[in-house]
């Protein structure tokens, strides 16, 4: 089974101040206090190859997994990362995968997305109901905040 989500925010900074958050591991050191304990690095250092390991607050669906980034295009300013050890892979994904994109709008203006695409092997079907976009629309909110108070453009807000 595969499927697809996805939502946006818009943000009235300049796409090069969002794609700088977004493309980046500086994100996760912004989200890291609201949705995880802790983010390492086991390789890389933000480009493709990366693998990070994502531990969870308490009650969160597992306590830890990998994920690795496997695209980031600077002039299209998208990023994806796969999870690539533990957590969704054990719970029968074949392929949980997440994209960030930064699409300008104008001088100040941007959309921020994220899309979540998996693939779930045979005989693991409903656990698509794990799949949920709740986490990643707070990271754009926690990203949309964090751009609008460390922005460098006179007009900064945002909208959901």
């Amino acid at each position: 089974m595969h499927g697809v989500l996805s939502s946006e925010v818009t943000v009235n900074v300049p796409a090069s101040e969002a794609w700088d958050l977004y493309g980046a591991l500086k994100l996760a050191d912004v989200v890291i206090p609201e949705f995880f304990s802790a983010i390492d690095v086991l390789k890389g250092d933000g480009e493709v190859g990366t693998v990070l390991k994502l531990f969870f607050n308490p009650g969160a669906l597992f306590y830890a997994y990998e994920e690795t980034i496997v695209t980031i295009d600077e002039k299209k300013m998208i990023k994806e990362t796969d999870a690539s050890k533990g957590g969704y892979l054990d719970m029968g994904f074949n392929l949980y995968r997440i994209r960030y994109d930064v699409i300008p709008k104008s001088k100040y203006s941007c959309i921020t997305r994220v899309t979540v695409e998996y693939d779930l092997k045979e005989g693991w079907i409903s656990n698509a109901q794990y799949v949920s976009l709740v986490p990643f629309i707070g990271f754009l909110r926690v990203g949309s905040s964090y751009l609008i108070a460390n922005t460098k453009s006179p007009k900064s807000t945002a909208s959901h």
